[in-house]
């Protein structure tokens, strides 16, 4: 199975469960707020963080449906951090998935508040999920965690902090640990929640993941770059623009492209010590490596 098809595959069964728990368009008195939810989440994107959560839960042998609800509300979370982000008190960006931003298109309350539904509809999802009690407290406790000041929005705050500056490496490598390992390492940790994994296991995903968030950072600073917006779905050069510093900046292209095929290469020896097929993670790790949008 190519790459492209797995993430097809998954994709398929996370839009069709998406469309279910999402808030209707027309919903009294949240129309807008729905409306703005379903248009943020829906309008594409490659659903590479609930492929990976689903994966790790069939790689450590449980059928990859049992971690749907759990993949969804990674996109939940991944979303709402998207239309933040491009609201202009953050990076100021008018485009998203190749369709108009979330407040270009609602504005920037609404895209405010659907930003805010998605990370609490999230929490909602988890909670659903048909795990046992014990492993779904876990796994809203490891989501919360990766998605929150010590994660996700602590590498934010440090991006922002550290616009217009000269950052050294270990404050660019705290960031991204932050700002994009964060929200890997979380699909990885669901996935082998849902699939019944060991603390080996468990160890051996938060490596994997963690090495493939620096890898996709690192390609993704590079296209900010060499990249062509209509391909990519968003607008290139915005580093350079608000003075940030990245690999890029750091180490020039050639450079950072050889790091990230040394992540690549960690990414795939963590996966080693599993049992199960790990051939679909490898083939993700060399198309985030390799891709072009």
């Amino acid at each position: 199975m190519s790459i492209e098809k797995m993430l097809k595959d998954y994709s398929d069964k996370v839009n069709t469960k998406l469309q279910q728990l999402l808030p209707k368009s027309d919903a009294f008195g949240i129309s807008d707020i729905a409306e703005a939810m379903r248009y943020s989440i829906l309008s594409g994107g490659k659903r590479i963080r609930p492929a990976l959560t689903m994966e790790f839960c069939s790689v450590c042998g449980e059928r990859p449906e049992k971690a749907l609800l759990l993949a969804c509300a990674i996109e939940m979370i991944h979303t709402y951090s998207l239309i933040h982000d491009d609201l202009p008190c953050m990076d100021d960006d008018n485009m998203r998935r190749g369709k108009p931003s979330c407040h270009i298109e609602y504005g920037e309350a609404t895209a405010l508040l659907a930003g805010d539904g998605l990370l609490t509809l999230s929490f909602e999802t988890a909670a659903l999920s048909s795990l046992q009690p014990d492993a779904i407290v876990r796994a809203i406790s490891i989501l919360s965690g990766f998605a929150g000041y010590k994660g996700m929005i602590g590498g934010q705050m440090i991006d922002l902090k550290s616009e217009g500056k000269d950052i050294d490496i270990n404050t660019l490598n705290d960031m991204i640990l932050g700002k994009t390992c964060a929200l890997f390492r979380a699909c990885a940790a669901l996935g082998c929640i849902a699939g019944s994994a060991d603390a080996t296991q468990c160890q051996a995903a938060d490596d994997y993941a963690k090495y493939l968030g620096l890898t996709f950072q690192i390609v993704d600073d590079i296209l900010d770059v060499t990249g062509d917006p209509d391909k990519l779905g968003k607008n290139t050069g915005k580093d350079a623009q608000q003075e940030k510093s990245n690999y890029v900046t750091v180490y020039g292209i050639d450079k950072a492209r050889k790091i990230a095929e040394q992540y690549n290469f960690k990414a795939k020896e963590a996966l080693k010590i599993f049992d199960g097929d790990t051939s679909k993670l490898l083939d993700l790790a060399d198309y985030l490596l390799k891709r072009s949008m």
